[in-house]
């Protein structure tokens, strides 16, 4: 399950890239480069933090196919047919959700530990769309009103818990993957946001 969770996430944080690719009207080399890094971006920064070289698509090529794939599926689809107005947020919405669960699980199984764990989860899943949206020139969604890192954190948590209580199974990853998106998902229809710093002179 992990496996596939790891791939259809790929595959969205590619599609990802390519909307904000098509709303930023570059051409398909621009795409699917844009697709590539927001794909693969965050499990790179994973990897390297954790010691991990070479890094995962390096070995493992069938993850940039799948980002490739997925911009060029992407590309004949905004040709044909209209988007729907936050397609770009659900899409990261899904993406954020996966890849915290695998964030988590690389995590856990190379530092045994379940704070980096859970560090090594939220910088999995929030990376990739930060790399996508600094060079398509827009205010990165981590630093935007709406909750963004925190859904993923409570995703995270919600895997540490388990694991701390030795819970475990499908469920747990799916839990997970829901708290994630739903929590995301309320953030941005109702932009609930965290209380911001008051700096007074």
């Amino acid at each position: 399950m992990i496996e596939w969770l790891d791939l259809i996430g790929t595959a969205v944080f590619a599609i990802s890239g390519a909307l904000a690719a098509g709303k930023n009207r570059l051409d398909l080399f621009g795409a699917i480069v844009l697709a590539c890094v927001t794909a693969v971006g965050g499990g790179t920064l994973r990897d390297l933090v954790l010691g991990l070289t070479p890094v995962f698509w390096v070995e493992q090529t069938h993850y940039l196919i799948i980002a490739v794939v997925s911009t060029l599926l992407a590309y004949v689809y905004m040709h044909k047919y209209p988007l729907p107005l936050r397609a770009l947020s659900y899409a990261d919405a899904v993406g954020l959700s996966v890849f915290t669960v695998i964030g988590f699980e690389k995590g856990l199984a190379v530092s045994g530990s379940l704070l980096i764990a859970v560090l090594v989860a939220v910088m999995t899943a929030v990376a990739g769309g930060v790399m996508r949206d600094v060079l398509s020139g827009q205010v990165p969604l981590i630093f935007r009103e709406e909750l963004y890192a925190v859904t993923s954190l409570c995703g995270a948590l919600v895997l540490a818990g388990a694991h701390l209580t030795d819970l475990s199974g499908a469920w747990v990853i799916a839990l997970s993957c829901a708290v994630t998106l739903v929590f995301r998902l309320a953030a941005i229809h109702m932009t609930i946001s965290l209380p911001r710093m008051n700096y007074r002179t």
